[in-house]
């Protein structure tokens, strides 16, 4: 086996000449790979980032209050002129979108999506149980898609 790469420039030349020469095609993977990777150059242009801006599970409690051992968690995202609220408990999720014009809300873990529903005339929504892990939401109404950040729900 021939030392890589060859200690005299003029056998390095002629190799690389060889390697560019090889009109080999070029792998179907590799089409594939670079079709999928071209579709993410508009990701941003397409997609609003809806940040979270409440979380009753981080929000101290003013004292005097009572209340009983909640198990809804409440969530507020916004993302451009989209709001999003929903209502984590054992049961599910429960949300609403505005502005309210149909369309349709999903919840993604790492691994794929888990739920998918259409939104009401109102806005209204309910998905089932989130999973352990972080979720995101994807919702599209109005004309508007927007995202939430990574969240753990459970």
């Amino acid at each position: 086996m021939e030392p890589w790469p060859p200690a005299d420039d003029d056998r390095l030349t002629a190799e690389l000449g060889a390697a560019l020469r090889d009109t080999g095609g070029v792998p179907e993977e590799h089409l594939v790979a670079a079709r999928a990777a071209f579709a993410w150059r508009t990701v941003d242009a397409e997609l609003t980032l809806a940040e979270l801006t409440f979380d009753s599970a981080c929000q101290a409690e003013p004292a005097g209050l009572t209340r009983s051992t909640g198990s809804v968690r409440t969530l507020s995202f916004r993302g451009g002129p989209v709001l999003l609220e929903i209502e984590v408990s054992p049961a599910g999720i429960v949300g609403q979108l505005c502005p309210a014009d149909g369309g349709r809300i999903s919840a993604r873990t790492a691994t794929g999506t888990y739920d998918e529903t259409a939104v009401d005339p109102v806005g209204l929504f309910s998905l089932g149980v989130p999973p352990p892990g972080p979720v995101r939401l994807r919702a599209e109404a109005g004309g508007f898609t927007v995202i939430t950040d990574w969240v753990c729900l459970r």
